[in-house]
């Protein structure tokens, strides 16, 4: 299998020079990194060679750099029937830099790349409707991008007064607490119930007088 998806790198990068930037095999899985910009081209090439005839499309996403200028990674991943293989395709793009949508070439990449748009921001040109897909109405910010707090900054409940499903500003009913993390193998000043044995062995070896639970 190793051999085959070299051959296939291999013609894939002979086939597309500039536009594929490299590639290498993991998991029994050929990954191609290419430019944005010459999307299109890839995928028909990917989907058209005799060499390659990925022809099924099975889905796109992103994965969140926000350390890197170009700080998102947009993933596709193809099936060859014919080639028994799979391959994975990345191209990196930034906040405001938008991808050309693959839709003419793979229709059933629509949603696909509406829900990236929707959780992660990621605009694709030449979409026939870029809209959000997965959150509601008004939702603020991409909830998948690293830097999206925890809480979100909206939360949508049923008010029973009001017979209605309501939008809110995000509050903490709680204050944060503070916990005690330290290990009991690192040493607490206590001994937990249970650890009486243990406690009393340490004792010998180290003479120390035992430590009683706190009431």
């Amino acid at each position: 299998m190793s051999e085959k998806l070299q051959a296939i790198g291999e013609a894939i990068s002979a086939g597309l020079p500039g536009a594929v930037t490299g590639y290498d095999i993991a998991f029994g899985e050929l990954n191609l990194r290419g430019t944005a910009a010459d999307i299109v081209r890839i995928v028909r090439f990917l989907r058209d060679d005799p060499r390659c005839e990925f022809w099924n499309f099975i889905d796109v996403t992103a994965v969140d750099y926000p350390q890197r200028e170009q700080r998102f990674d947009v993933v596709y991943h193809f099936l060859s029937p014919r080639q028994n293989a799979r391959v994975r395709l990345k191209v990196a793009t930034d906040e405001t830099t938008p991808v050309p949508s693959i839709i003419g070439e793979f229709p059933g990449a629509d949603w696909f790349e509406r829900e990236t748009y929707d959780l992660y921001g990621v605009l694709f040109t030449g979409h026939p409707d870029m809209r959000r897909i997965l959150t509601d109405y008004g939702f603020e910010g991409h909830p998948l991008r690293k830097d999206f707090p925890l809480t979100g900054f909206v939360e949508v409940r049923y008010d029973d007064a009001q017979k209605r499903v309501v939008n809110e500003p995000v509050r903490l009913n709680q204050e944060f607490r503070n916990f005690d993390f330290l290990s009991p193998w690192e040493g607490t000043e206590y001994r937990l119930p249970g650890d009486e044995k243990a406690s009393a062995q340490g004792n010998k070896l180290t003479g120390e007088p035992d430590k009683k639970v706190p009431s």
